[in-house]
């Protein structure tokens, strides 16, 4: 568990959060691999609407799009 620590103003309102460097570390290891994931996930899912792209156009239903379109597109 992580250990907190809250600086609060006069009030006693929390306004900040101290944790160990130790957790926070984890914490960023943590939020790359998420970002990774999500980057893999985003990639997975181009991929498969341009395999479909691929197959209408092959089926005919759909006109091939030219380079330049393609490239606009990056």
């Amino acid at each position: 568990m992580i250990e907190l620590q809250y600086i609060t103003d006069r009030k006693g309102h929390k306004n900040a959060v101290q944790l160990p460097m130790k957790d926070w570390e984890q914490i960023k290891k943590d939020l790359d691999e998420l970002e990774r994931l999500r980057n893999k996930k985003l990639f997975l899912a181009e991929l498969a609407e341009a395999v479909e792209e691929m197959k209408q156009v092959k089926e005919g239903k759909i006109q091939a799009r030219n380079a330049e379109d393609l490239l606009n597109e990056l």
